[in-house]
């Protein structure tokens, strides 16, 4: 059975690293679940987050191949429980006079955003886990959602290090 892993990998932020790394993927026949593409705190260099669900040994002959390739600095799995990782997620959502109230509400429940109104619908804004956007979903589907828009998720170690630290101890 795969398993799902999420991998920080640290690029020279430079033309065609992007597709070099997906092609390594695609060439081993990985199906990547998430993707996530910025600068760091350093603009000459980029960090990606890549959610792949795999087993062990081939994750780890994938590990090996992306450190090998040129523009690849670093190459870090992101544990579940010493990480947080987070995704946005944008939703138009029905809510015309009658159902407005309720979504409103389950929108504050979520803790969730309200970006933009318009007289039959809604945009709504949330960050979270997974599972929190997931549950969110199931909450409003029932008032018809009628666009949906996620973006790939970002995900961080706990604590004070971190992975461009680790790179410069190298």
């Amino acid at each position: 059975m795969a398993n799902r892993h999420t991998l920080a990998v640290l690029v020279e932020n430079k033309p065609g690293v992007l597709t070099r790394v997906a092609a390594l993927f695609a060439r081993r026949a990985f199906n990547i679940k998430s993707l996530a593409v910025g600068e760091t705190e350093h603009p000459e260099i980029s960090r990606m987050t890549i959610i792949v669900d795999a087993d062990e040994a081939p994750l780890e002959q994938v590990v090996k191949q992306l450190n090998k390739l040129v523009n690849v600095l670093k190459v870090v799995e992101m544990e579940p429980e010493e990480s947080v990782e987070r995704r946005l997620l944008l939703m138009k959502v029905a809510a015309g006079a009658a159902t407005r109230t309720g979504v409103l509400q389950i929108v504050e429940l979520f803790r969730a955003h309200v970006v933009d109104v318009q007289h039959d619908s809604v945009v709504i804004e949330s960050v979270g886990s997974l599972s929190k956007l997931e549950a969110l979903l199931a909450a409003l589907e029932p008032f018809g959602v009628s666009e949906l828009v996620q973006s790939g998720a970002v995900a961080i170690g706990r604590g004070s290090r971190s992975i461009t630290d680790q790179l410069k101890e190298k």
